[in-house]
């Protein structure tokens, strides 16, 4: 790290049972990666899993450091986009590894987005058993959200993310410097998770970044840090999903999921179908939880100010949506969706049933033609 670099910011994620970890959050971390490596007791066989678009921005730096450093290091390079999240991808992968000889004291690094990093998740949770996870999270989703937590998974052709571990990474290095070259559509995906955060639990972090936020902002390691503060206290309370808690992360994921199914994965990045889900449950929250219109005219202004969707490409009929949230892993043993609404700006609540003719009006708000 050069010397003119702001120390970086360091958020622990403080699990049981030897799970513990940090995340580390700066500039110019890439070349410290060996360093931090050594300091948890890593060493020897690496594997690089990382989409195309990073290969020769960031893999090849990361890898020529931790050969300079004597680890020994092999590379996998995948296809960008949710459509590599496949279980033929997870197998082949595993494959190579058992070609490769790694051991069970080796390391996995996702160097990517989320895609990568859930896909290498899992990969590293099922090879042996299990070995030793790091995620190098690139793009800025990832790295204030999929990162951090330990979920990993991939897809069927029946929904997303129906296959998956929990497993924790041993360490996050989130690289800010990565976000200055990531193309400007997705970053604004990344900030729709950054939105949901304030929505959720910091109506300060709101205020903050509704007017909009730029990957040079001086205050980002700030920013980010405050997101990853809010996902692991959540995670502490609830690691494996049993209590409720961690179910408030997933405000405007529900409708968002239905949204990428619908659309093939291929039609909008991750964020925007999430940005489209949050406007849908804004909209819910005010019929069903009493926020306030002001608030979610509020959080659609927000959305609109970092270049994210409103409107569903009229291409997505709502009927396509309405069977993909049939599908959503979260539906419980009475085939209902259970969803995050806000009551107020900063506090949400989980678990509401919604009755299925409000549903369909949240979806048809996002139609241009059907739109207020």
């Amino acid at each position: 790290m050069s010397s003119d670099s702001p120390t970086p910011r360091i958020v622990r994620v403080n699990l049981e049972a030897g799970r513990a970890y940090d995340v580390v959050i700066g500039r110019d971390l890439m070349g410290r990666v060996p360093d931090l490596f050594k300091a948890l007791g890593l060493s020897g066989q690496v594997a690089i899993l990382a989409d195309e678009v990073m290969y020769e921005s960031h893999d090849r730096q990361l890898e020529k450091a931790l050969r300079a450093d004597k680890f020994e290091v092999v590379s996998f390079i995948m296809a960008s986009g949710e459509l590599s999240k496949s279980m033929g991808n997870v197998s082949e992968l595993l494959s190579r590894l058992a070609q490769e000889k790694f051991s069970r004291s080796a390391t996995v690094i996702a160097l990517g987005g989320g895609v990568i990093g859930d896909l290498t998740g899992f990969v590293a949770a099922t090879y042996l058993r299990g070995i030793a996870l790091v995620q190098v999270p690139t793009t800025l989703l990832a790295m204030v959200d999929s990162s951090v937590g330990g979920k990993t998974g991939v897809n069927l052709p029946e929904g997303k993310n129906l296959v998956g571990a929990f497993h924790q990474p041993k360490l996050v290095v989130a690289d800010l410097n990565a976000l200055e070259t990531l193309p400007a559509r997705e970053f604004s995906a990344g900030m729709a998770e950054v939105i949901k955060y304030g929505c959720i639990a910091d109506s300060a972090l709101f205020n903050r970044v509704a007017g909009g936020v730029k990957p040079t902002d001086a205050d980002l390691a700030d920013v980010v840090a405050r997101c990853v503060e809010i996902k692991a206290r959540i995670v502490e309370r609830d690691e494996f999903e049993t209590k409720g808690d961690r179910a408030l992360l997933n405000f405007g994921h529900t409708i968002g999921h239905a949204i990428e199914q619908a659309g093939n994965y291929t039609r909008y990045l991750h964020g925007e179908a999430i940005a489209l889900g949050m406007r849908a449950a804004a909209w819910l929250s005010v019929w069903q939880q009493g926020l306030p219109e002001a608030e979610a005219q509020r959080i659609e202004a927000a959305l609109t100010a970092h270049g994210l969707p409103l409107h569903l490409d009229p291409a997505i009929d709502a009927h396509s949506i309405v069977l993909a949230l049939g599908h959503d892993k979260k539906v419980a043993a009475d085939g209902r969706n259970r969803w995050v609404l806000l009551d107020q700006m900063g506090h949400a609540k989980s678990g509401v049933l919604i009755p299925d003719d409000f549903v369909r009006r949240a979806i048809k708000t996002l139609h241009p033609e059907r739109a207020a």
